[in-house]
């Protein structure tokens, strides 16, 4: 018998240069946007899933997605000279994310 087993939810995920960060409509993936590309993370397990360092940035408030978003407009909060901490919350309420320049702070 196989026992699957959730991830502990991590307290970080590091992303340098984090530009931007939007879950999708289904809440299930976070897109992050940064000075080196894009990323996509799987919220029920913070693993990584897709990845592209062509430089993509939003553009009013939405991020193009890829991966398994790909193609899907993202909205997104975005950090700049004036805002140096973005925070959101997951679309059900449950998570409370915090994005800085060196990642993200899930709690």
């Amino acid at each position: 018998m196989i026992v699957r087993q959730k991830m502990k939810r991590p307290t970080h995920l590091m992303i340098g240069g984090l530009v931007a960060m939007g879950f999708d409509a289904s809440g299930r993936s976070l897109l992050t946007v940064s000075h080196s590309g894009r990323a996509v993370f799987a919220v029920e397990t913070w693993q990584r899933v897709a990845h592209d360092t062509a430089l993509a940035y939003p553009d009013e408030g939405v991020a193009i997605g890829i991966g398994p978003i790909e193609g899907k407009q993202v909205a997104v909060l975005s950090r700049d000279e004036n805002k140096e901490r973005i925070e959101m919350h997951s679309p059900e309420g449950s998570l409370h994310l915090v994005g800085e320049s060196d990642g993200i702070s899930v709690s």
